[in-house]
């Protein structure tokens, strides 16, 4: 270490390594390749998951089984509590959950769970609610609005019973 080297902030920019340029340099003569083999030749790419002419990990591990992920529907899933900190008498769907920070944007879905106690008056707007989330929105005098998967209207109030 010297004076060059101390800062507080570090370099923006860190040296380019001058590769083939004598021995003196640090990587002279293989210019950091080694000898022989695939890797010292031109144009040489390893192919991702290539273990040297082992068998591949993802080849020696067994796959069995049904597996739905590419599949799946991903919703992002908000507990009533959550929602006591919106104001009274707002309209909640997941723009405004996102919005307040509530939730982070990854599913273009939304599904109210029923874990905690809601005090305040809200219509909510989500694809789906579980039973004791509908009923604690009720309870509190708000109203549950179910959307389908695009986020048009499907059925308001007392009629969205059969959501689960």
């Amino acid at each position: 270490m010297d004076l060059k080297t101390v800062c507080s902030k570090g370099t923006k920019y860190t040296k380019r390594r001058r590769i083939g340029r004598g021995t003196g340099s640090g990587s002279g003569k293989t210019s950091g390749r080694g000898h022989k083999g695939q890797g010292s030749r031109s144009g040489y790419s390893r192919k991702p998951g290539f273990e040297g002419g082992q068998m591949p990990i993802y080849r020696r591990v067994p796959k069995r089984g049904f597996t739905n992920a590419r599949f799946r529907t991903d919703y992002t899933t908000i507990n009533v509590e959550a929602l006591n900190g919106l104001g009274a008498g707002a309209t909640v769907d997941l723009d405004t959950i996102i919005k307040a920070g509530l939730a982070s944007e990854n599913t273009p879905l939304l599904k109210v769970l029923g874990n905690g106690e809601l005090t305040t008056k809200l219509t909510v707007r989500a694809q789906k609610f579980s039973k004791s989330a509908q009923e604690k929105i009720e309870a509190a005098g708000g109203t549950v609005v179910l959307l389908d998967k695009k986020g048009s209207e499907l059925v308001a109030c007392a009629e969205a019973g059969a959501s689960n």
